[in-house]
């Protein structure tokens, strides 16, 4: 195990790394419980989803701490499943089964696209400023689903939304929730989002808005209601229900924000743990088919896109530099698939703060965009408003691909944007033409 791992090239040790390993996992533990609630929105078996989120965390992680040997784990990503459940499965109409089969053909052709050697070619395709307005606009669009549950914003037929009433109970207690995360995550405290979920919870039973859970431990739950429904429904629609230009956008935009999230977050926490070398970063392709492996198993299992967290370097700083971090990590999640039952005290007021947590963290990308160039600010501020206003990522990433090459002609510079962005602006263009 020592030589496998390489704990003596690595200056590490197992009790290092076990720690590193519990303190990544209670720093992104509050995914089993904010993916099962998002998703839930669709029509989604609630505990089957928890079981999905778990097993696709714990594979993913897994095939990461045994394949490429970094301490980085997995999980169904933030934004990606928002997407999933209020842009493609409520706001476009498709039924979840056939979103879970766009998330597995978008893993399928990262597969592809990593083992084919091209991931350079696309990265260097679509210009940095895009992909950080993606990432913010992500941001917001969360932040907004997270005011939204806590009932800090409500519709308004006069201005869209407004205001909601403050001196709500049930209000109150989301507030109570995000002031004590901000406060965890002011002092640096690793795991602060899922500590302050929990508390957030022990409020609530305490003044009596959420029920006592009958039991903590029990036995885990059926994943049958979401195991391989993204291949048995479509033989019972047919392929006519699967094969169009919306599902088409819907696979771009999974593989477009999966991909890119994956190269950020990989090259962030390697850089951190050390590992970059010459602005490579070694066995980068064994890490992205993880990653790509993860998200079409995640799909079969029941979940949306699986991807390399951020938090992971919290692991890293407590000393994670091996994939046994990772492995310790995968372990706690199949061991978290028998605490099922505390979904019930994990209201949208015990998520919501999570949310606007997380949507704080990604809008940090803004401060990348070089806002002088009006050619370059249209396009990513399109991308990062259209987000939350049309209630839909893909919208955003329409928007601003469609956008960015109009531009760039106007300004003279038509020649250095690549042609595979020309490919997408026809697409998405074509997206809108259909949609409506």
């Amino acid at each position: 195990m020592d030589r496998f791992f390489r704990f003596k090239e690595n200056g590490t040790s197992y009790k290092r790394e076990t720690i590193a390993g519990v303190t990544t996992f209670l720093s992104m533990a509050y995914i089993l419980f904010v993916n099962p609630d998002l998703l839930s929105a669709t029509g989604m078996d609630i505990g089957a989803v928890f079981v999905a989120t778990a097993l696709a965390a714990a594979i993913g992680t897994l095939i990461m701490g045994l394949v490429a040997n970094y301490p980085i784990a997995l999980a169904p990503g933030m934004g990606l499943n928002a997407f999933f459940a209020f842009s493609v499965v409520i706001g476009m109409g498709i039924d979840w089964q056939i979103a879970l089969f766009g998330v597995f053909v978008s893993g399928i052709i990262f597969i592809i696209i990593t083992l084919s050697g091209i991931r350079e070619i696309i990265i260097n395709a679509i210009p940095a400023e895009l992909k950080y307005a993606a990432g913010a606009g992500i941001g917001l669009f969360i932040a907004f689903i997270g005011l939204k549950s806590a009932g800090i914003v409500v519709p308004y037929e006069a201005t869209a939304v407004t205001l909601g009433d403050m001196t709500a109970s049930t209000t109150l207690l989301a507030i109570f929730g995000l002031v004590v995360t901000v406060i965890f995550m002011v002092r640096g405290v690793k795991g602060g989002i899922f500590y302050g979920m929990i508390l957030t919870a022990i409020a609530g039973i305490i003044v009596g808005l959420i029920d006592m859970p009958q039991q903590i431990v029990s036995s885990v739950p059926s994943l049958a209601p979401t195991f391989g429904q993204a291949f048995t429904y479509i033989g019972e629609v047919g392929w006519g229900q699967v094969l169009t230009i919306q599902l088409l956008v819907v696979i771009l935009t999974f593989l477009f924000v999966d991909f890119f999230d994956t190269a950020g977050t990989l090259y962030a926490v390697a850089n951190q743990a050390g590992f970059v070398k010459d602005n490579k970063l070694p066995r980068a392709n064994r890490a992205l088919l993880a990653d790509s492996s993860a998200t079409s198993i995640g799909a079969i299992l029941g979940t949306s896109t699986t991807t390399a967290y951020i938090e992971s370097s919290s692991g890293v700083a407590a000393g994670g530099r091996t994939g046994f971090t990772s492995v310790v990590t995968a372990g706690l999640f199949l061991i978290a698939l028998f605490f099922s039952p505390l979904l019930t005290v994990v209201t949208p007021q015990v998520t919501a703060p999570a949310l606007i947590i997380v949507g704080i963290l990604m809008a940090s990308s803004l401060g990348l965009i070089d806002w002088k160039r009006f050619e370059i600010a249209v396009p990513a501020f399109l991308t990062v408003v259209a987000m939350p206003l049309t209630y839909s990522i893909a919208h955003g990433i329409a928007l601003g691909f469609i956008f960015y090459p109009i531009t760039m002609i106007v300004k003279g510079k038509g020649k250095e944007v690549h042609p595979i962005m020309y490919v997408l602006f026809v697409i998405f263009v074509l997206f809108f033409a259909f949609l409506h």
